[in-house]
């Protein structure tokens, strides 16, 4: 079968045939019917060789859709045609985070050597994956893989950010989004489904800047050193509520911190290895900083299920398996508008 793998450290990743896996006791091997591209991949192909901490060649795609082909020994539940969304975070499926579904929370993961499909072990850019257990699975239900695939991080992650900041994001508030892209695009929606909060959006290119008011943006500002002065003068110079940075570089994190309320959120969700400065005087008054990953099983069906009822609709740019390092160049150079899908087995 053909897969994209990352093979050797600093190299860019390659269309390679590898054997097709057969499912294991317990394993579920899935026919991928779509994957997505993610900033995370880049993050991890930047890394030295000592830092990646799992052997190379890596299949890469932590986003994945897929219908079952085969199921391993003991596995019930499935049948083979159905249609699924993999659940990236994998966790040891018995400690205390993850006996409450927060497998991205797994306090044992790191200890046992279990890592996400395509940030570790292998993903779904391919034509077939394995999914080490059938509770990582969760059916689709009728939605199109192609848009639906990108919810297994791009919408999760953001949900998961957002649901803890929703008490403050009441009449009258503000939510500020950093960076409008894969994430940040469904972020945009995400509040306007689950809150009344008016929505300020903040990106670096007026075409992404374009999505985010296509998407429901109330306002668009140009992501640079006046930023977070232009968010203070439109609230009035109280701040936001919640702040998400879907970016995570150190200008985005400092932006972030700059736009907060007193008793707000600042969220940083990007990994672009940016640090926000907290302390009394620095930062305003009881405003919470926090850095999650990922979200829950139970959150993924919900994000699947608001997708179900129309509120979010993801902007995907889909692309043949063959051109998958095509576009993982694209997403490095900021070319990708919204979320990029490969299409390991054509379009479905």
């Amino acid at each position: 079968m053909k897969a994209v793998q990352y093979r050797s450290a600093g190299a860019a990743p390659e269309v390679v045939t590898v054997p097709r896996p057969d499912p294991g006791p317990g394993q579920v091997l899935l026919k991928v019917t779509a994957a997505g591209v993610c900033h995370s991949d880049i993050a991890v192909m930047s890394r030295p060789a000592e830092a990646l901490g799992f052997p190379l060649p890596l299949t890469l795609g932590h986003e994945g859709a897929g219908t079952v082909a085969a199921l391993g020994e003991g596995v019930t539940g499935l049948a083979p045609g159905d249609c699924v969304a993999v659940y990236g975070p994998w966790g040891c499926g018995t400690c205390t985070m993850c006996a409450q579904g927060k497998e991205n929370y797994c306090t044992r993961a790191a200890e046992l050597g279990i890592r996400p499909p395509g940030l570790g072990a292998p993903g779904a850019i391919a034509e077939y994956m394995i999914v080490d257990d059938p509770r990582h699975l969760v059916p689709l239900d009728g939605l199109d893989p192609v848009t639906a695939v990108p919810l297994t991080d791009a919408g999760l992650t953001p949900y998961h950010a957002i649901k803890t900041s929703l008490p403050k994001l009441t009449p009258g508030s503000t939510a500020v989004v950093i960076g409008t892209g894969g994430l940040g695009h469904v972020a945009i929606q995400l509040l306007r489904a689950l809150t009344p909060a008016r929505v300020i959006a903040l990106d670096v290119t007026e075409e992404k800047l374009r999505l985010a008011r296509e998407v429901g943006a109330h306002e668009a500002v140009l992501s640079d050193g006046a930023a977070a002065g232009t968010v203070r003068g439109l609230t009035g110079g109280l701040g936001a509520q919640a702040v998400f940075d879907f970016v995570g570089a150190p200008p985005t994190a400092a932006t972030a911190a700059a736009c907060v309320a007193v008793e707000g959120d600042v969220t940083i969700v990007g990994i672009g290895g940016g640090t926000a400065s907290v302390g009394f005087g620095t930062t305003p008054y009881d405003a919470a900083f926090r850095a999650p990953y990922w979200g829950s099983r139970a959150e993924l069906i919900e994000v699947l299920d608001l997708a179900r009822s129309g509120v979010i609709d993801v902007h995907v740019e889909t692309y043949a398996l063959d051109d998958a390092p095509t576009a993982y160049e694209h997403l490095h150079a900021g070319k990708v508008n919204g979320r990029a899908v490969i299409l390991p087995n054509g379009q479905p």
